[in-house]
């Protein structure tokens, strides 16, 4: 996109400063993980949260949430995921997320799902924490997803933001025109 994702501007902020602040709202404890451009997008923020820095971002998505499990506190019941371009999440969805996995103490991940198409972020119970830390570098989240799918929870919300990932210029360009 030529531009660091995470400073583009959303609902008057940056992506990232509104999912910390979305985040911030139903979690005790925000946890950013930072790759390229890491000194550039954390002068740009706003928001205060964990900052970790990943050392490989080039390995992809799965190295970036594998350094953020690893600043989990202890004492952490759960956690959620997403990558910095779904900045159209709603408050309530996480809200909702959560309080559907704590409702349901046989599923292990909680899911939203907008008219039968799956999104972010995902919720899972602490306890999955190692099952993706273990993971090899060539492996994907989807893999523990997958592996659990007899205990996942699929929440239907009304948010379409979920579904809303900004991949390039027109998928933002449609993002910014979805609120004119």
């Amino acid at each position: 996109m030529g531009r660091a994702k995470a400073l583009l501007a959303w609902e008057g902020e940056t992506f990232l400063d509104r999912l910390i602040g979305v985040m911030g709202k139903a979690c005790g404890n925000v946890i950013v993980v930072l790759g390229h451009r890491a000194a550039e997008i954390r002068a740009g923020l706003q928001r205060d949260a964990t900052f970790v820095t990943n050392p490989h971002p080039d390995r992809g998505q799965l190295s970036s949430l594998q350094c953020a499990l690893t600043a989990l506190p202890a004492s952490c019941d759960a956690f959620l995921f997403t990558p910095v371009d779904y900045p159209a999440i709603a408050p309530n969805t996480v809200s909702s997320l959560l309080a559907a996995l704590a409702a349901a103490p046989e599923s292990t991940i909680a899911i939203p799902r907008h008219d039968g198409r799956r999104g972010h972020p995902v919720a899972c119970r602490s306890q999955l924490a190692q099952a993706f830390l273990s993971l090899p570098a060539t492996a994907k989240a989807s893999d523990v997803i997958h592996t659990h799918t007899s205990d996942t929870l699929y929440l239907d919300v009304p948010d379409a933001g979920i579904l809303t990932d900004i991949d390039d210029p027109q998928a933002y360009e449609a993002l910014l025109a979805s609120r004119a």
